[in-house]
């Protein structure tokens, strides 16, 4: 098939113009009149995704968060990105991002999902599309009262994870969480209008915890990367049912950091 027919599919499902003025969407490099026959999903194209894409065999790429963010005034190879866009287009690889256009479609409810949430609302409203209001984040009840501490424990698990960091008092009660993938302190105000006893989110400071536990709001740090590689998953099972003559594949490359 035809590259265009795949970003066609997405462009219905996940509106390049659903996505934030300032970020970086849709095709980014490229001929999507290129016959593909292997999507490979990462959460970012890294030098190391990238290698791994090719060796698979992969001539199409799709990726959560954009290589190419703002201006590039040189493509050449004493950059790492100018060696990214290089190696794309003389493998003729096509590139695709679906960034907050896919955090408002899919990663919010996706991440509520994770966080066993239910009864969920928009937590960030960004507009109302087709009668139906979207934006970032969701809020919602839990199935029960629980300790932060056994809500902790219950998310890091959903999410596969070997940590999380966790402020406020582990013993204290709560009931209604909410959720916003990757960075999300910006969304704090908007929790603690909403009434949630503790956000779920990553990329939290030394003094943004401190100050909204001070708020009286619970913070369970799963980190950037935990909360949004769910991404990769989500999007195989999508394309696998929607284009079964495709193979999809996903990156293995895992968190870019150790704890020790």
């Amino acid at each position: 098939m035809k590259a265009y027919e795949l970003t066609s599919w997405l462009e219905k499902k996940y509106p390049s113009d659903a996505a934030e003025d300032w970020d970086n969407v849709g095709l980014l490099t490229g001929d999507d009149t290129n016959e593909i026959s292997h999507v490979f999903l990462a959460l970012d194209l890294t030098e190391e995704t990238l290698a791994e894409a090719i060796e698979d065999g992969a001539d199409m790429i799709i990726t959560h968060h954009p290589m190419i963010f703002s201006g590039i005034k040189k493509i050449n190879n004493h950059s790492f990105t100018g060696r990214k866009i290089l190696t794309l287009i003389q493998k003729g690889i096509v590139y695709y991002a679906m960034h907050t256009n896919y955090d408002v479609l899919g990663m919010a409810d996706l991440s509520a999902d994770y966080t066993k949430m239910h009864d969920t609302t928009v937590l960030s409203v960004t507009e109302e599309r087709e009668g139906e209001v979207q934006g970032f984040g969701r809020v919602g009840k839990l199935p029960r009262e629980m300790t932060l501490r056994e809500y902790a424990q219950l998310v890091k698990e959903s999410l596969k994870l070997n940590d999380v960091k966790v402020y406020g008092n582990l013993d204290s009660m709560v009931k209604c969480a909410a959720v916003c993938t990757g960075s999300g302190k910006s969304m704090i105000k908007d929790v603690i209008k909403a009434g949630a006893d503790v956000y779920v989110t990553g990329d939290i400071d030394h003094h943004t915890g401190i100050d909204t536990v001070a708020q009286g709001l619970a913070l369970i740090d799963a980190g950037h990367y935990g909360t949004e590689y769910i991404f990769m998953d989500a999007m195989k099972k999508e394309l696998t049912q929607a284009f079964p003559e495709l193979k999809i594949s996903c990156a293995e490359v895992k968190s870019p950091y150790t704890i020790l």
